[in-house]
């Protein structure tokens, strides 16, 4: 047998997949944690709440980084979720505060890929209420766990705005990778986005499941309800 010529390079190919078959399609019905129940999204149930909740973002800050909104009426907004947020992908769920029983935010699964194993979180709307709060963060958790869990994805995706940094910390404080930026990727009411690309794996979540549940175990927060615990000191001292 011949020797390979010696500039020849090694092919190199992706680790093999012996028991993989597909991902499950995310089912339109709740998840129940214990400071959140995520309800899939119904106008009838759920657009006062939300346009009140939304509505005390005085500025409408939140609406900056969003393709829609903001909504001036609560007939504008009603008319959104039966014309965008009924359908499969997205998938949209209302975020209901257990303290209160109110729905405070929104969020969704989107660009489903079973077959591949790959499904991204996006569409994630909270009211000034609902943001840094328990519930928030639990919400995020609830979403991982079924897609990991119990719909078999290998790869959970986060992307938004390259400019918008408080969903870059969100989503670095969740325990996503950064994986770079797609510059002029889209437009979206009329200007620019370059879009921030994060991740995170099924290797790494049951890690990451243990920092969450660390947190929001009942124990970590003070009477008061202050946390003693960041999310952040909680995660593994080696990479995940």
């Amino acid at each position: 047998m011949k020797d390979q010529p010696k500039n020849k390079l090694r092919l190199r190919i992706g680790f093999p997949l012996k028991n993989w078959t597909t991902a499950l399609t995310p089912p339109r019905t709740p998840m129940v944690g214990s400071w959140c129940c995520m309800e899939p999204i119904n106008p009838n149930n759920h657009t006062d709440a939300l346009f009140m909740a939304f509505s005390e973002d005085l500025e409408n800050r939140n609406w900056s980084y969003l393709p829609y909104g903001p909504f001036e009426t609560k007939k504008a907004f009603n008319g959104w979720i039966r014309e965008t947020c009924l359908g499969s992908d997205p998938l949209f769920y209302a975020i209901i505060d257990k303290s209160n029983n109110k729905a405070l935010g929104i969020s969704s699964y989107l660009r489903i890929t079973p077959n591949v194993g790959v499904i991204e979180a996006g569409h994630i709307h909270y009211a000034p209420a609902l943001q840094n709060s328990t519930a928030g963060t639990e919400a995020m958790y609830l979403m991982m766990k079924r897609a990991f869990e119990e719909l078999g994805y290998r790869r959970y995706e986060w992307k938004c705005d390259a400019l918008n940094f408080s969903s870059r910390k969100a989503a670095e404080r969740l325990g996503m990778t950064f994986e770079g930026v797609f510059r002029q990727a889209t437009i979206y009411k009329n200007r620019n986005r370059d879009t921030a690309w994060f991740s995170l794996l099924d290797i790494e979540w049951p890690r990451m499941k243990q920092v969450f549940e660390l947190w929001l175990n009942p124990n970590n927060f003070s009477r008061e309800g202050s946390q003693i615990n960041r999310l952040q000191d909680l995660f593994p001292s080696k990479p995940l």
